[in-house]
């Protein structure tokens, strides 16, 4: 296969128990496996894009689990593999209002974090249209740090368009320290992915949705920003034009991985050849559909994205 989409990132086993019990009282645990860049390279996979995901796993179970399930969904798992480190792992107890949804990660050793260039499959970004990482991967270690901006710098040399999701969390590292990371990875990246609420607290930024995009654009020369606004849908600033979607009404079991179906549906869409319009609406229907299944990945089809876009309230507006 040559993949129109390669993605690199870590993915997470993860652990939860039944809805409405915990961790400490629980006797059984369901199992699946998550991680944005997968995430990612899943839902433009499940929307017919051709798809590998690069990473490093350990040598074991839990590792070949992981690499397994990236492969169900049509993805290809591009991975070293090392004998010395672990699995990254992370628990999720769901609970309703007040009590809310609490994560705890045990991700330290994991082999990802070692991973370098030179052991990583980098071949297949020689053919890719697209190439997506995001701010969480730099956030793992110093060494993931310099591979993230050599893989960005390798995609752009072979011609692929660079998708980056600052995908900030306040588990990992401060507002700052991620700024001070993340910034200079900047002039290697094309298309932008940014929560209105971390360009806020991460990068500084005022304004609404649309002052936001135009700002990074301008001072970063992004080629398109996506600014995503929770129930409010995203917003894109490419060509010097800015397009609106609203987010399509859904019922929401589980909102986990709604931001990565969202980009996965918007890059299946571009790498489609299809206009950042429908692209944004692509990602909504994407993203809206998520929101239905429990689990990270979005397990949907083409034919349930058609059927989402059709509905009213999410329409354009330039």
């Amino acid at each position: 296969m040559t993949p129109e989409l390669v993605t690199f990132g870590e993915t997470m086993v993860r652990l939860s128990p039944p809805r409405g019990g915990r961790l400490e009282t629980s006797d059984t645990l369901r199992f699946s496996t998550a991680g944005a860049e997968s995430n990612v390279a899943i839902a433009a996979s499940r929307l017919g894009a051709d798809a590998a995901w690069l990473s490093k796993l350990p040598d074991s179970a839990l590792g070949h689990r992981v690499a397994t399930d990236v492969r169900r969904h049509g993805v290809e798992p591009a991975v070293a593999w090392s004998d010395d480190h672990r699995q990254g792992t992370y628990y999720l107890e769901h609970g309703g209002e007040p009590r809310g949804t609490s994560v705890i990660y045990d991700r330290a050793d994991a082999a990802v974090t070692t991973a370098t260039p030179d052991e990583l499959p980098t071949r297949l970004l020689e053919d890719a249209t697209y190439y997506y990482t995001s701010g969480i991967t730099p956030a793992l270690s110093d060494q993931l740090e310099s591979t993230t901006r050599s893989l960005l710098d390798a995609a752009r040399s072979a011609g692929a368009t660079t998708a980056f999701d600052l995908n900030y969390r306040s588990k990992l590292w401060s507002p700052e320290a991620a700024r001070e990371t993340l910034e200079p990875l900047f002039p290697l990246v094309d298309v932008f992915v940014v929560a209105a609420r971390d360009a806020r607290t991460v990068l500084g930024r005022d304004g609404d949705a649309a002052a936001i995009a135009a700002s990074l654009e301008a001072e970063f020369g992004f080629e398109t920003v996506l600014v995503t606004r929770g129930d409010e849908g995203a917003l894109a600033r490419a060509d010097g034009e800015t397009y609106e979607q609203g987010a399509f009404e859904t019922e929401t079991i589980d909102p986990i991985g709604t931001g990565d179906a969202f980009v996965g549906g918007y890059l299946a869409s571009r790498i489609r050849g299809e206009p950042v319009p429908d692209a944004l609406e692509t990602g909504a229907a994407t993203a809206a559909l998520k929101r239905t299944l429990d689990g990270d990945v979005a397990v949907i089809t083409p034919a349930e994205v058609e059927r989402v876009c059709e509905q009213s309230g999410g329409g354009i507006s330039r």
